[in-house]
C-alpha cells in the first residue's frame, strides 16, 4: 500500500509527500467537486465545507445528495449574494447543546483574503502590546471600559505609562461603547489614545491621564509572560505564565523548564488565564514537560469527520507523550500533580493541556470555567486539486477569482479516557474570580489566583482570605479580537490509507 503523509498546519501550511518514492503525489478526498461557474465564492464554500467540515454530516445543505442538478446547486449559491453570510448560514445549521442551551458553532470564521489569513494565524500580527478586556460598565448600559491584563515585552506599551490593573474608557476622546469598540480599537488605525479612569464605588471616571499607543507591523510575541522558582516554606515552586502555543517558541518554553528543574522545582503552577490556543504540537510537549516523557503514554486522537475519518489509520490519529522537541532533550519536571489557572480566556489548547494530563496527573484547576473550546481547524482556499487545504507551495494554484480563506473547525480532540465533552468549559477545583480592584502583579506572590495556589502547596496553617470585590466580566478581550482568536492547530503527519 502507498503510504501518503499528510501534513497539517491548521493555521496555513500543509505539505504533502510521498514516502515510497519519489513521484509527488497528492491523495485528493474530492476529485470531482460540484461546479457552478457564476458564483466561483460561493461555490468554492460549499465544496469545502461539504469535505472537510466536521459537522457535514448533521448539516442538510452540506449533505452529498443536497442537489439534483447543477442548476439547482446555482440557484442555492445564488440565494445569498454576500460571502459571509453565505459561510454562517451553512455553520449556524449545525446545533451542539452547552450547558441547558443548543449552541450554534461558536469558533468557524473566515477572511476575505486568504494571504493576510495565513498571515495572522503565523503568530506575527500588528500590535501595540496593550493585552485588556473589555466590560460593560453596568447592567442595561451600552458604554465599555477596559482594563489592563497585561504588557508585552518588547511593545510600544512596554515603553509606555501604562500597567495591569489601570482602568480606560474613552479612546481618542470618544467614550467606548458596544457598538464603537471594534472600530475604535481594532480597526485600520495604527494609532490611539486611551482616557484612563479610576474606579470608586462603582463609578468610572476620567483621571486625566493619557496614554498614546502604535501598532507595528510584524510583531512577534513571546508567549512566556513569567518563569521562575518560587521558595514557599522551603518547597520550590515554578511558576510559568503562558500566553499562546506558538511552536516557534519550543526551545525557549523546553529552556523554561530547564531552568525549573535546575532550580529544584517539586511543584508546579501553570498560569494560562489569558491563554487562547494554538499549537497541539506544543501543547504534547508542554504536557510532557510537566508530567513525563514516556512515549508509550497516549496524549489525545483526533476524531474527524466520517469523510475524513476513514482514510486515517488509527496509529497517525494519537499523540503521545513526547521526550524531544525535534531538536532538543525534552525537560520535564516528572509531576504527579499540578496547579493550573484558568479563566473564561482559556480556550482550545490550553483546555487540551488540562483534558491531556488529566487520566495521569492530578490537576488543581484554580479560577473560572474555562471556555470550552474542543475542536481545531484548517485553512481552506479554492484549490481543489489539494482537498481545499492551502499549501503555502501552490499560491499559483489557487483560483485567481477567489481570495477567500476559511477557517472550520474540522475535528476534536479526546484524552487517553476518551473525554472530550467540555463543551460548557472545564470547571476549577477551586472558583476563583480575578478581582477588578486587586489584579495585583504576574508572579507576585500575592496575586490572588497565584497566592492561592501557593495555599495550597503550602504546608502553613495560616489561611489568607480571597475575597473579591468586583468581579472581572469581561465580554471580549484584545486576543479575541485577533484573526488568530482562540484557535486551534494540529502540525504532525498524518499517514492515510490509500
Amino acid at each position: 500500500m502507498k503510504k501518503i503523509f499528510l501534513l497539517l498546519f491548521v493555521f496555513g501550511f500543509v505539505l504533502l509527500s510521498c514516502s515510497d518514492d519519489d513521484e509527488t503525489n497528492i491523495e485528493n478526498p474530492n476529485p470531482n467537486p460540484v461546479t457552478s461557474a457564476e458564483f466561483p465564492v460561493q461555490s468554492f464554500m460549499w465544496n469545502a465545507m461539504n469535505l472537510w467540515y466536521f459537522w457535514q454530516g448533521d448539516v442538510a445543505d452540506l449533505a452529498d445528495d443536497r442537489f439534483a442538478s447543477d442548476a439547482d446547486f446555482a440557484q442555492f449559491l445564488a440565494s445569498e449574494s454576500d460571502p459571509s453570510r453565505f459561510f454562517f448560514t451553512i455553520c449556524n445549521q449545525h446545533r451542539e447543546i452547552v450547558g441547558n442551551e443548543a449552541a450554534i458553532d461558536r469558533f468557524s470564521f473566515l477572511n476575505e483574503d486568504f494571504s493576510e489569513l495565513v498571515n495572522n494565524l503565523s503568530g506575527v500580527s500588528r500590535s501595540n502590546g496593550l493585552e485588556f478586556g473589555l466590560s460593560f460598565i453596568s447592567q442595561g448600559s451600552d458604554n465599555v471600559f477596559g482594563y489592563v491584563q497585561y504588557i508585552l515585552p518588547g511593545s510600544d506599551a512596554a515603553g509606555k505609562d501604562i500597567s495591569r490593573g489601570e482602568f480606560f474608557t474613552t479612546v481618542d476622546g470618544v467614550q467606548l461603547t458596544g457598538s464603537n469598540f471594534g472600530s475604535l480599537l481594532f480597526g485600520d488605525n495604527n494609532d490611539y489614545t486611551l482616557g484612563m479612569a479610576n474606579l470608586e464605588n462603582g463609578i468610572f471616571t476620567l483621571n486625566g491621564k493619557e496614554v498614546s499607543l502604535t501598532k507595528v507591523e510584524n510583531f512577534v510575541e513571546d508567549p512566556i509572560q513569567v518563569a521562575q522558582t518560587l521558595d514557599v516554606n522551603g518547597t520550590k515552586v515554578a511558576y510559568l505564565m503562558y500566553n499562546r502555543f506558538l511552536s516557534s517558541f519550543n526551545e525557549q518554553l523546553n529552556d523554561a523548564f530547564g531552568q525549573f528543574v535546575a532550580e529544584g522545582a517539586t511543584e508546579l503552577v501553570l498560569d494560562m488565564r489569558y491563554n487562547p490556543g494554538g499549537s497541539v504540537n506544543t501543547s504534547r510537549l508542554l504536557a510532557s514537560m510537566v508530567h513525563s516523557t514516556d512515549t508509550d503514554k497516549l496524549y489525545i486522537r483526533q476524531r474527524w469527520n466520517d469523510k475524513i475519518q476513514s482514510q486515517f489509520t488509527a496509529a497517525q490519529l494519537e499523540d503521545y507523550f513526547a521526550n524531544t522537541t525535534g531538536s532538543s532533550p525534552l525537560n520535564s519536571l516528572n509531576l504527579d500533580k499540578v496547579y493550573i489557572l484558568t479563566t473564561g480566556s482559556s480556550a482550545s489548547a490550553s483546555e487540551l493541556v488540562i483534558n491531556g494530563l488529566a487520566p495521569y496527573v492530578d490537576v488543581v484547576q484554580i479560577g473560572e470555567t474555562t471556555s470550552g473550546k474542543n475542536e481545531f481547524s484548517i485553512t481552506l482556499v479554492d484549490d481543489p486539486g489539494n482537498s481545499f487545504i492551502y499549501n503555502s507551495d501552490r499560491e499559483n494554484l489557487i483560483n485567481s477569482a477567489v481570495s477567500w480563506g476559511l477557517q472550520p473547525l474540522v475535528g476534536r480532540n479526546e484524552n487517553a479516557d476518551g473525554f472530550f465533552d467540555y463543551t460548557a468549559g472545564l470547571v476549577p477545583d477551586i472558583v476563583l474570580d480575578e478581582d477588578l480592584l486587586n489584579l495585583g502583579v504576574l508572579g507576585d506572590v500575592n496575586e490572588p489566583l497565584l497566592a492561592r495556589a501557593l495555599q495550597e502547596i503550602s504546608a502553613s496553617t495560616t489561611k489568607r482570605s480571597f475575597t473579591v470585590q468586583v468581579p472581572a466580566r469581561m465580554f471580549t478581550s484584545s486576543r479575541l479580537q485577533t484573526p488568530l482568536k482562540d484557535n486551534m492547530f494540529l502540525d504532525k503527519p498524518i499517514e492515510m490509507n490509500n
